[in-house]
């Protein structure tokens, strides 16, 4: 645990939150129980990657197309939500700092003013700082980031020629945060799905055979031991 404690230590960990549908499936339940699930595992994550002295997180809670699945499913992941936002007010003794990435605009007024309420009052927490995705896609991210440029360049505000890296990158969700070191994925399947697009362009990707709901301590240890294991050269030698 020393071990795990000290290498995790200021890292920035990608969560994506995959498999609470088949996990409740599985198990002859409605696809919102494995999401009730899923959400213990998150809360408790977030408990452990403090006691870790990880940096930041980012989880992966809601995607811009998981407005295709069916109502009933969408609308339990949006009551975790509203649930998980009003626990986050005990921000004051945690000291974390919440932060909400993604398109806003199609959430309802109630959720819109809680995630506001909760980013402003946690803003100047100096402790863990907690992403959660809601909405969120990567493409729609970088899209949204080049938007705003173009607006400031059309208002004279900079010129084309100025936009860079560190530009854009200030225009992202994620302004002003380190880049994840890793990106964890549960369940078995290997891809990014649209998460993180940008800003994994160096990180390491671990991915495991175990569904979300099933998630523990004990995984997240075997992925920081792995992702310690990796040579990390950034395009170096």
């Amino acid at each position: 645990m020393a071990d795990i404690k000290a290498g995790a230590k200021g890292l920035h960990i990608g969560f994506i939150m995959d498999g609470n549908g088949r996990w409740a499936q599985r198990r002859g339940l409605p696809r919102t129980a494995g999401h009730t699930k899923g959400a213990q595992v998150f809360q408790d994550m977030v408990k452990y990657c403090k006691q870790l002295g990880v940096e930041a997180v980012t989880f992966y809670a809601f995607s811009t197309e998981n407005w295709k699945r069916p109502k009933a499913e969408v609308d339990a992941i949006m009551r975790l939500l509203k649930e998980y936002l009003n626990r986050a007010f005990d921000y004051k003794k945690e000291d974390n700092r919440i932060v909400i990435l993604g398109d806003k605009t199609p959430l309802s007024d109630e959720i819109k003013k809680l995630m506001a309420e909760i980013e402003e009052g946690t803003r100047n927490n100096t402790g863990m700082t907690i992403n959660v995705a809601i909405n969120y896609g990567g493409r729609e991210e970088i899209t949204h980031a080049a938007r705003e440029l173009a607006r400031r360049a059309a208002r004279g505000e900079i010129q084309p020629e100025e936009i860079d890296e560190e530009m854009l990158s200030s225009c992202l969700y994620t302004a002003g945060q380190k880049d994840p070191d890793f990106i964890l994925r549960p369940s078995g399947e290997k891809r990014l799905s649209n998460f993180l697009l940008w800003q994994s362009a160096y990180a390491e990707f671990i991915y495991m055979d175990v569904l979300w709901p099933d998630f523990t301590r004990k995984d997240l240890d075997k992925a920081i031991e792995e992702f310690l294991s990796r040579n990390r050269r950034f395009g170096g030698i």
